[in-house]
């Protein structure tokens, strides 16, 4: 598994190379040289699977066809917020 990726802003096109948490997704990303605060693209599940070189671990640990971690997440959180209703 990839544990780190290279983000790239898609505004100013200044690249680091960020570690990726193992458990979750990570929706927002501020650039280090121009201070964009990126976040995922339309059907992306976080900014790593968005702009960065690799996808983020939850996404590689998923068999190919599967949707991401945040439509998972996002399942997740609707079915607790029926639950209370």
């Amino acid at each position: 598994m990839i544990l780190s990726s290279t983000i790239t802003c898609p505004l100013c096109g200044h690249r680091a190379i960020e570690p990726m948490p193992t458990d979750a997704c990570v929706y927002f990303y501020e650039c280090r040289s121009c201070g964009a605060v990126l976040k995922p693209k339309q059907g992306d599940c976080c900014v790593f699977c968005s702009y960065g070189d690799a996808p983020c671990p939850p996404m590689q640990a998923r068999p190919s066809g599967i949707g991401c971690c945040g439509s998972a997440m996002r399942a997740q959180v609707k079915r607790e917020g029926e639950e209370e209703s």
